[in-house]
């Protein structure tokens, strides 16, 4: 589905940039940072990384350039994963294929190394090679989308949900905070690296709010209709946790018919770029249409 040549190009970038970023393995303290790479480098979509990417193609700005602010957007999306893994929020022991942090490693280390990754997210951001107000803009950015407003606010808004049904405007409301709001960081960060006017960042911002919302009612929807090898990760938990989804809320046919709507508003979103937006395009359609 994701067939754009700059994919491959990306993919391999942030692999290189991940690996290189992440303290090795060998050294101390070891444990902690085995757990820390056990975390980042398991695969992954790796969707914000090629979100930040693909809007600085857009922008037209340097690949290099783009490096640090990805790295973080992965690195935050990876500690949120090994935190919401824990026993104490989603209590889970699949992430990706294979074992939770707290499963290979212990509770301790997943709690360590999720504040690990976070910190390093921001001393990379830290170290990006832009313009001090582009950097700072970046930093307070990034922030924002991780914060009570945003990622972990949503966080605390599905656990405060758990065991009882929402309304779909808090359902949307949660999800815009604990999904999308990195997924929209993500796409201002390769924005403003591009040196995007107002205008084009209020674009970029109804793009990615939409791909935010977008990607969760088809996780949910895989949630359901999906198993765990095709999820890589446990099959079926929303429901065994009495948790509220966007098909248990709306139903799925009306489900998709959300997704199908959101894809409209993506399209009109993008949809005076030129072929450099491509690959976005094909983000879209990912997030729409993945596990069909």
């Amino acid at each position: 589905m994701l067939n754009h040549p700059s994919f491959a190009v990306w993919l391999a970038r942030i692999e290189r940039a991940l690996d290189g970023t992440l303290p090795a393995a060998e050294r101390a303290p070891a444990r902690l940072h085995a757990a820390m790479r056990h975390a980042v480098l398991s695969g992954g979509k790796r969707l914000r990384p090629m979100l930040v990417y693909a809007a600085g193609a857009v922008n037209h700005a340097d690949p290099d350039a783009l490096d640090a602010a990805a790295v973080a957007a992965e690195l935050i999306h990876a500690y949120s994963l090994v935190h919401d893994d824990l026993p104490a929020m989603d209590d889970d022991d699949l992430r990706r294929g294979r074992p939770t942090v707290h499963i290979a490693f212990d509770e301790a280390t997943a709690i360590l190394v999720g504040d690990a990754l976070q910190a390093l997210a921001f001393e990379c951001l830290a170290q990006a090679p832009a313009h001090p107000k582009i950097r700072v803009e970046l930093l307070r950015t990034l922030a924002a989308a991780a914060g009570s407003t945003g990622m972990c606010g949503g966080q605390a808004l599905d656990l405060e949900a758990t065991g009882r049904q929402q309304s779909i405007d808090a359902l949307q409301r949660m999800h815009r905070a604990k999904t999308g709001a990195l997924i929209q960081a993500s796409v201002r960060m390769g924005t403003l690296i591009g040196g995007a006017d107002p205008d084009t960042l209020a674009q970029f911002d109804v793009y990615a709010s939409a791909l935010g919302l977008a990607f969760q009612i088809r996780d949910d929807l895989l949630d359901v209709e999906g198993d765990s090898a095709q999820l890589g990760k446990t099959a079926g938990k929303d429901a065994a946790q009495n948790k509220s989804t966007f098909p248990s809320v709306l139903g799925i046919d009306a489900s998709r018919r959300q997704l199908d709507a959101l894809a409209a508003q993506m399209q009109a979103a993008l949809g005076a770029m030129d072929e450099r937006a491509e690959p976005l395009r094909q983000l879209a359609r990912f997030a729409v249409q993945r596990g069909h």
